[in-house]
């Protein structure tokens, strides 16, 4: 069931990922990236941005799991404290603000299926993604692939729309990109505490974000707009 509940919070058909952010993709193929450098920019992100998301997301699960009601933020001292955690190694303001945005988007989708998993609005994606993980079964291994997956396609699904080329070679780059994460798995999988969340900087993904708002004509919507309606 756990495998099932990954593949159904990995649906492309949900409102959130590729629908509304290109993870920085777009302003970096506007000024230095090349479209034939996108495996490295996975690469890159799944040594950096996706073990602090995983990471979060394990422990808000934890968090879940122990809690005898659903965390609220911020009453609960500790879903706050993760916030934090994650707010902390998350310092591009554009990214912390499209994840929240996100986070919105899979709350509302937990509203329908887990009804009061995530009972507040304001939590970022990771934090969204563990108190579903807990209310609805998701193994801890199965929600780091899952956090590795969504994050490489997204990249993939956005370069489609912004540089088409053969499919068939993007789905080659998730592949390979989340083999790479694999070694971490396990160790991910097992944190409990926020303090142990990889801090892992990304200077250029983090001012890749920060250009992306600033586009004066883009595919993709600024962080603040797209989930607030």
């Amino acid at each position: 069931m756990s495998s099932t509940l990954a593949m159904l919070l990995a649906d492309s058909r949900l409102p959130v990922g590729a629908h509304v952010t290109s993870n920085a993709l777009e302003a970096a193929l506007r000024t230095e990236l090349e479209p034939a450098q996108v495996g490295d920019y996975l690469t890159s992100r799944m040594l950096t941005v996706v073990p602090v998301e995983a990471g979060t997301a394990v422990v808000a699960r934890q968090l879940g799991l122990l809690s005898p009601r659903a965390p609220t933020a911020p009453e609960d001292a500790r879903i706050e404290h993760l916030h934090a955690e994650w707010a902390a190694r998350t310092p591009s303001r554009a990214q912390r603000e499209i994840t929240v945005a996100l986070g919105d988007g899979l709350r509302r989708l937990a509203d329908v299926l887990w009804p009061g998993a995530v009972p507040a609005a304001g939590l970022p994606r990771p934090i969204v993604l563990g108190l579903i993980a807990a209310a609805a079964g998701l193994g801890a291994a199965d929600l780091v692939r899952l956090v590795a997956y969504d994050d490489a396609q997204t990249v993939v699904a956005a370069g489609l729309k912004l540089e088409p080329s053969d499919p068939r070679a993007a789905t080659r780059l998730v592949l390979e990109a989340c083999v790479r994460l694999e070694p971490q798995v396990a160790a991910l999988a097992a944190l409990t505490d926020p303090a142990q969340i990889p801090c892992t900087g990304a200077p250029l993904t983090e001012g890749w974000a920060e250009a992306q708002t600033q586009l004066p004509r883009r595919l993709f919507e600024a962080p603040w707009v797209s989930f607030r309606s």
